[in-house]
């Protein structure tokens, strides 16, 4: 089974990805010009899917390994 340390490893990166992936998005955002028509609403659905993704994962752990 997997254990505490890796749960812990694995939940922090999918919230420092999404959060990598949230500033990128806003930065965009706020850059304006071309490069926020191109770039900013594709950041930002990838920002909810990653959210989504995250809360499955972290809420699937929290099912699975409450002691």
């Amino acid at each position: 089974m997997i254990s505490g340390i890796l749960v812990k490893i694995i939940s922090i990166i999918l919230l420092i990805v999404v959060g990598i992936v949230l500033i990128l998005g806003i930065g965009t955002l706020f850059k304006g010009g071309e490069t926020s028509k191109k770039y900013s609403n594709k950041l930002m659905q990838l920002r909810v899917l990653l959210q989504f993704i995250a809360i499955i994962v972290l809420v699937s752990f929290a099912y699975f390994f409450k002691n």
